[in-house]
């Protein structure tokens, strides 16, 4: 396999897991001799189940109760997944404790129900509450989502600037403008998400330049779609500015009547007042317009939990701060069919049977060129860390006999220029390591230069980011948007890089992070009770769980468990 195949390959082969349905549930009618037939088969299936299990042990067979109930047929070829995959499959949750329903067409989609097959069990289960506002949610989605009779009243409204009437449908609207590269779109997609939660509306994401939403990700709700439609009637909405009327920093002290819809700017360089949205209270101005535009490139959530009126709510949807991210999008980003065979072929080939996986993903701010300072921070904190072997420095012993079996460690490494991977690979192919472990190294592309909403582009990087959130042990690079999507969509606390200034390494090279959680850029951190921007809140910020950023003390904040 060439580890930079193109995105355009053939899809898995849909054989590897399906879920079919008995015929109640596809609205099928069933005859006496058809149900008949069916007793009889149910009874020796029955009969073989424990020769079957048996003899076919990648094979994991869900079967329902009684006949006329929902039956579920999961297939997946798990044989394949070395260490992981000879685990008892029958612990393996696909619906991952209710986060996710059954019924979705698992041969559209995939990862959403295989994934769990390729990951270690969710060290952060999602709470009863959560599970029951998802659902509340998902039903919001299908009654006023796109195809409907109040989408589409509201799309007339929008269009004619007809007023809107605080009860008409009961449906309100959040879109979200896609922007910048793939890891900004994904943390602006999962808090987009948050907010639309909390605030009781729709979330359609806008497809992007180029259509690129369809695929790269699955439609996460059941029965209708999350994809801005092609003939939103709001023209030019992409090129909306903080001195757009409509904006929220030109209208939050007066009143929203006449509006068709509120501009919220919540870019990491957004202005002081177009911020002071993460104050307000919904309630009061807000929930008076149909329609929100929503511009946002970074991860927003922490600093929802900074307004009182929706911490009560966090609490009860997440106990565990630290696991916002980490829960939403198992729950929100499933990759399409070509993307998950990039993932799934990759991992088989090249990491499956290792002890151990390290991801290591790097990110240069100062140039596309590789730089020798950077290849010297990523070996001092693998070091510093224990996370990759040394070498012996010169005339190591006679190899051991192949029958020996050593430890394995696997490297995944990602980034745009291939230097880093082939000098580290080099170093491990001339020498031996010092306490005999054996380590392959290993990209998947390298495409020199990052492009925004490039289909083929996009596709191999989300194969990455997935990738690495497959490893045990990860090491990003600071600021990385990237980098910060891989390590908590897995769980994962990662090691991060401090960014190197003046083309130096820095001392120290790394620091374990402390929480999975992503890092929230860009914005004064003011108290919402004030609402003084000059006052810092994380000066005296009672939140335990909200602090800053081990990468950006001044103007990054992160949530994280309140015991760490």
């Amino acid at each position: 396999m060439s580890s930079t195949e193109s995105g355009t390959e053939a899809r898995d082969d849909p054989s590897c897991l399906e879920i079919e349905e008995a015929s109640p549930l596809m609205g099928k009618k069933v005859t006496n001799k058809a149900a008949a037939d069916l007793r009889r088969w149910s009874s020796t299936v029955n009969a073989t189940l424990v020769i079957v299990i048996m003899t076919m042990p990648p094979i994991l067979i869900l079967l329902g109760g009684r006949l006329g109930a929902a039956t579920v047929w999961i297939r997946s070829t798990a044989a394949g997944l070395g260490t992981r995959g000879r685990q008892d499959l029958s612990k393996k949750d696909v619906l991952l404790g209710g986060l996710l329903v059954p019924g979705f067409d698992e041969q559209a989609c995939a990862s959403r129900y295989q994934s769990v097959y390729y990951r270690k069990n969710m060290t952060r289960p999602p709470s009863p509450y959560l599970i029951k506002r998802l659902r509340e949610q998902e039903a919001l989605q299908r009654r006023c989502g796109p195809g409907t009779e109040p989408y589409r009243r509201a799309a007339e409204r929008l269009k004619s600037g007809q007023e809107v009437i605080d009860s008409t449908d009961g449906c309100g609207y959040l879109v979200l403008i896609s922007y910048r590269g793939l890891g900004n779109r994904m943390l602006a997609m999962a808090s987009a998400f948050l907010y639309a939660l909390l605030t009781g509306r729709v979330l359609l994401v806008d497809r992007g330049n180029g259509n690129t939403l369809p695929e790269l990700f699955c439609e996460p709700f059941p029965g209708t779609t999350w994809a801005l439609p092609l003939d939103f009637p709001l023209d030019k909405f992409r090129e909306l500015t903080e001195e757009a009327p409509e904006s929220y920093g030109n209208v939050r002290s007066g009143s929203v009547s006449g509006l068709r819809f509120v501009y919220l700017n919540l870019d990491h360089a957004a202005s002081p007042a177009s911020l002071l949205v993460y104050c307000d209270d919904h309630r009061q101005l807000l929930h008076r317009v149909q329609w929100v535009i929503l511009r946002s490139d970074q991860y927003i959530a922490p600093r929802l939990f900074l307004n009182p009126v929706y911490q009560e709510e966090l609490h009860q949807l997440f106990p565990r701060k630290d696991s916002v991210f980490y829960i939403l999008s198992r729950y929100l980003l499933h990759p399409t069919n070509d993307i998950w065979g990039m993932v799934t072929r990759f991992y088989q080939s090249y990491l499956q049977n290792a002890d151990e996986r390290l991801g290591i993903q790097i990110r240069v701010f100062d140039g596309d060129k590789p730089f020798q300072h950077v290849l010297d921070q990523i070996l001092a904190c693998t070091s510093q860390g224990h996370l990759l072997p040394a070498v012996v420095s010169a005339g190591g012993g006679a190899p051991p006999l192949p029958t020996a079996r050593a430890r394995s460690k696997a490297v995944l490494m990602t980034g745009l220029s291939s230097w880093y991977h082939d000098n580290i690979r080099e170093m491990y192919w001339q020498s031996a390591t010092v306490d005999g472990e054996v380590v392959s190294v290993h990209q998947p592309s390298h495409e020199e230069h990052q492009l925004w909403f490039h289909g083929k582009h996009d596709m191999k990087a989300l194969a990455e980011i997935y990738l690495l959130s497959l490893t045990d042990k990860i090491v990003t690079s600071a600021w990385s948007t990237f980098g910060s999507v891989g390590c908590s969509l897995g769980g994962l606390t990662p090691y991060i890089m401090f960014k190197p200034e003046n083309l130096t390494a820095p001392n120290p090279p790394c620091t374990r992070a402390m929480s999975m959680e992503p890092c929230s850029f860009g914005g004064p951190r003011f108290d919402c009770k004030t609402k003084d921007i000059s006052k810092d809140v994380l000066q005296w910020n009672p939140l335990h769980h909200v602090r800053a950023c081990e990468d950006n003390i001044f103007w990054g904040i992160k949530l994280t468990d309140a015991t760490v």
